[in-house]
């Protein structure tokens, strides 16, 4: 392994020097202004990285990206599509039939058939009944021997299998049981779908959502997001800017700043996203320089803070993200923890305990187009009760984002044919 020290101007400079050379596949050791620009003179930029003593030699030729660029850029300039919801009208009038003649009885002048009609109907509501308590009975698959003292009626236990596939926290499933067998009236229990119902409305009334709301003249929103690796935070927040330059009720000035200086890939990838949406973008190696690169972009109505991913357990680059915090700025920074959905919820508890040494003030999902159970989300937020904002739903920028909402969450929950 060898060193190799690289200076030019700029940063950008610097970096582009980098990629010539070696490529993306390069780690950062450090990189640093060395002389501050002037009237009079260049200011100069130091990045030092690590190579294998066999990889230093020259990479080949870039590709051409212009044609991928203006094929995105085609996507965020495009106005958002319209999307009406259909509603399909249902005949409610009951037509029941004799299958020995083949006629229509209500259409009937025998003052008999609607005796029979009667009988018919009734028969069916009894085989209707005897359907939901064969699936009352089907969903107890559980092993009881292992259960504590909650004793669950069979009518229960479908809407309990579902949540406990979902993921979500025993101890949670079990307090909400509780809950719905004390406070659920009688009469709804005798039907499956009014106990789907009941239970999503409960479980709705205690999700966290943090609604979006826009920025208004003179007021400024500064977002910085946190969380592990391979979580999404860039492309997130290159969404994010798109949705507010580009697909609100009004655009909206947006710059970026970017504390992700290790990984060559990260920065280069928000910076061709800026570059295509036309957004103003800082790149930031110390916290001395975070207040100045905020004051440039004070112009802006939001300003949007990408950092290095950490592990939950890497106590000092977390530290590093606290000394950011501790400049002085002409707004208050909201910190949004990115998590992904497909982590189990004891690890989802870990990471947030481990970044709350930093003022989470809502959480963003991503990848919840990867599953389909929630259940371990929606713990994490009655843990917490930290708020979610966006959740993204893809890789797509700027279309697979959406904004929080309970639904969604216990669709995943309580299955997907649940309306």
């Amino acid at each position: 392994m060898k060193l190799k020290t690289f200076t030019a101007p700029t940063y950008t400079e610097a970096l582009n020097k980098v990629k010539e050379e070696l490529g993306d596949d390069v780690v950062i050791v450090s990189s640093k202004e060395i002389k501050k620009k002037t009237l009079t003179s260049q200011g100069l930029y130091e990045i030092v990285v690590a190579v294998e003593d066999d990889n230093i030699k020259l990479k080949s030729k870039p590709t051409n990206d212009e044609e991928h660029v203006r094929e995105v850029m085609l996507k965020l300039s495009s106005a958002a599509k319209e999307i009406s919801s259909l509603s399909n009208k249902e005949n409610t009038q009951e037509y029941v039939y004799d299958y020995g003649s083949k006629k229509n009885i209500t259409n009937s002048n025998n003052p008999l058939e609607p005796q029979k009609s009667e009988e018919i109907i009734a028969l069916k509501n009894q085989i209707s009944q005897i359907a939901d308590t064969l699936k009352f009975l089907q969903a107890t698959v559980w092993d009881m021997v292992n259960k504590n003292e909650l004793e669950l009626p069979p009518e229960f236990s479908e809407i309990y299998a579902l949540s406990r596939a979902s993921g979500m926290s025993e101890k949670h499933l079990d307090e909400i049981m509780k809950l719905t067998i004390k406070y659920m009236p009688l009469k709804m229990r005798k039907n499956r779908e009014t106990i789907k119902r009941y239970f999503h409305t409960l479980l709705k009334k205690m999700v966290p959502i943090r609604v979006e709301r826009e920025v208004r003249p003179p007021h400024k929103k500064i977002m910085m997001f946190v969380g592990p690796t391979g979580v999404g935070k860039t492309t997130t927040i290159a969404k994010l800017a798109a949705r507010y330059a580009y697909k609100l009720s009004q655009r909206h000035k947006v710059g970026i700043i970017t504390l992700d200086t290790y990984r060559i890939g990260a920065v280069e990838q928000l910076m061709t996203y800026a570059k295509m949406m036309r957004l103003p973008i800082e790149t930031v190696v110390d916290p001395n320089d975070f207040g100045d690169a905020l004051n440039s972009l004070r112009h802006n109505d939001y300003i949007l803070i990408d950092t290095v991913g950490s592990s939950q357990h890497d106590k000092e680059k977390i530290e590093k993200l606290k000394s950011f915090l501790r400049v002085d700025t002409f707004a208050e920074i909201n910190i949004n923890l990115v998590l992904s959905a497909v982590t189990k919820y004891e690890d989802l508890v870990d990471i947030y305990n481990n970044f709350s040494i930093l003022p989470i003030d809502t959480f963003v999902f991503t990848k919840l187009d990867e599953t389909k159970t929630y259940g371990n989300i929606f713990s994490l937020l009655l843990d917490t009760k930290k708020p979610v904002s966006y959740y993204s739903i893809g890789q797509e920028v700027p279309d697979d984002l959406m904004e929080a909402g309970a639904d969604y969450l216990l669709k995943g929950i309580l299955n997907k044919e649940f309306n």
